[in-house]
Formats: C-alpha cells, structure tokens, sequence
C-alpha cells in the first residue's frame, strides 16, 4: 500500500502526517491500492471545480476515482486534491484537524462514498468522524 503525497503550494504541509492518516485510513479500509495526495492552491482548485462541476469558486477537496479515467492502472485508486488556501480559510479549530477531515472526506469519496443527498453527506460525515476518533 502506496501513498504519494506532493505539495505543489508555497505553504508549509505536515506531508508525513498526511500520508500516514492516509495509510492507516487505507489499512483500515483493507485497500491495497496506490493513492495520490496532491496539495493546490486556489487558482488550480477554482479552474477545475469550473471545468469538472461547473461551479465558479474553489472547494476544499476534489476527488478522482481511478475507475472513472480513461486510463486504468490496476494497483491505482486515485487521487485527493486539497485547496490548501481553502483548508486554512475554514478551519473552525486547527488547520490540522480540518486538513485531515478533508483528506478522509476524500478518501472515502474515493472509496466510493457520495454526498450529493443529505444522507450521503450525513454517512460521511459520521465515517469520518469515527476514523478521526480512532486515531
């Protein structure tokens, strides 16, 4: 089990914190299969929620399922990507705890999960929060 983790923002990112949730997340899930992490800021979020969703701000985290590309790799579930900019905006406690509620988030839409419903978002939300409290 692989998680790459790549900063491409001038902000300084507990990459190694990042990629161990992720790993412990994945172990848990019993997914054997690479992730990517990557870290942007608002330009490059904004520009894809645009093209991929049709909304005209940046969010906080976007998801790509290796099963939804054209180009398939076997051991690849996908990759997170995180508005760094977003994360620290809001932050309701620490960076820290919004940063790794946000990679869960997206871990799990990589997993499949979805929150276009409120009872989608509602089940993520507890997922997330009960993998946070374990750790």
């Amino acid at each position: 089990m692989l998680v790459e983790v790549s900063n491409r923002t001038r902000s300084k990112i507990n990459t190694a914190l990042v990629r161990r949730v992720a790993e412990k997340f994945l172990q848990q899930a019993k997914e054997k299969r690479t992730v990517s992490v990557v870290f942007v800021g608002d330009t490059v979020m904004h520009r894809l929620n645009q093209e991929l969703r049709g909304k005209d701000r940046p969010t906080d985290v976007l998801s790509f399922r290796e099963s939804d590309s054209e180009y398939s790799q076997k051991d690849f579930l996908g990759e997170v990507m995180i508005d760094f900019q977003q994360i620290k905006r809001q932050a309701k406690k620490s960076v820290q705890a919004e940063l790794l509620f946000i990679l869960i988030h997206g871990l799990l839409h990589l997993r499949g999960y979805d929150d276009d419903t409120d009872q989608g978002a509602e089940e993520m939300d507890r997922l997330t929060k009960q993998f946070l409290k374990k750790i």
